[in-house]
């Protein structure tokens, strides 16, 4: 079989320093046709614009909140009457948030996980149907190294918990599905330069958070994008309920 009769779904992916954006054009390198689901419509449309342009594939930008099970429901319809079938999907739309537990509120918590785990669900859940029907489908979870030491990154206790829900809901999720040809993984990175993190890599504080990566270096969009690529290839069916770090080592257990 060929991904070039498929489609990658990639949420939360417009932004330009994103790892989702960095993994649409990984997919579309490997031959995916990609969907680009964004809550910013015009950004979506002009990542996948960007995508034709360097990539000989389709590509798809709509408008989607994840936390809206309407919106999801237009979005798939979208792709189900203009795209190939769905073959892969990419849960990489979330929101962090540094509130300290003894400060969070209800609305904080509830929001986290709306987006980190609500939002996966409701993506997944419309389009895992499809793929094991088909016999063949690629998950991938963007979890967090915070959801596997705790925290002590960016993320407060709500974020960690949140990530930590994906890597359940991934291992779950890969005993269901995996006698239907699907196969369901995490990717847990470390501190990669993003517009999330980047206001944290300056000065002394860059220095301390770098001084704890063997490898010398915070990690780039690529260093990820890459190895959710790997995961999605068809070569790539016997892999699943796995989680792999992305971290330089930082995080070595």
């Amino acid at each position: 079989m060929s991904v070039s009769e498929y489609t990658a779904v990639v949420t939360g992916a417009a932004s330009k320093r994103g790892i989702g954006r960095a993994t649409a054009h990984a997919l579309a390198a490997a031959g995916w046709n990609v969907a680009v689901l964004d809550l910013d419509e015009a950004a979506a449309k002009a990542t996948a614009d960007e995508i034709v342009g360097a990539h000989p594939v389709q590509a798809f930008g709509l408008a989607c909140d994840v936390t809206d099970e309407t919106s999801v429901a237009t979005a798939v319809d979208t792709l189900t009457a203009d795209a190939p079938p769905v073959g892969a999907v990419v849960n990489n739309a979330g929101i962090t948030s540094p509130t300290r537990f003894l400060d969070v509120d209800g609305a904080e918590w509830d929001r986290i996980f709306a987006v980190n785990v609500r939002g996966a669900y409701n993506i997944t859940r419309r389009l895992a149907p499809g793929m094991a029907e088909r016999g063949f489908g690629r998950v991938v979870f963007l979890s967090s190294v915070s959801a596997e030491r705790g925290g002590g990154v960016f993320g407060g206790v709500a974020y960690s918990a949140a990530k930590a829900a994906q890597l359940g809901f991934a291992r779950a999720l890969a005993r269901e599905l995996g006698p239907h040809g699907v196969t369901v993984n995490s990717v847990a990175p470390g501190l990669i330069d993003t517009d999330i993190t980047g206001g944290a890599l300056e000065g002394e504080r860059k220095e301390a958070l770098l001084s704890g990566i063997p490898v010398g270096r915070n990690g780039r969009v690529a260093d990820v994008a890459d190895l959710i690529t790997y995961l999605c290839r068809p070569e790539s069916g016997y892999i699943t309920g796995a989680t792999y770090d992305v971290n330089g080592g930082s995080h070595i257990h």
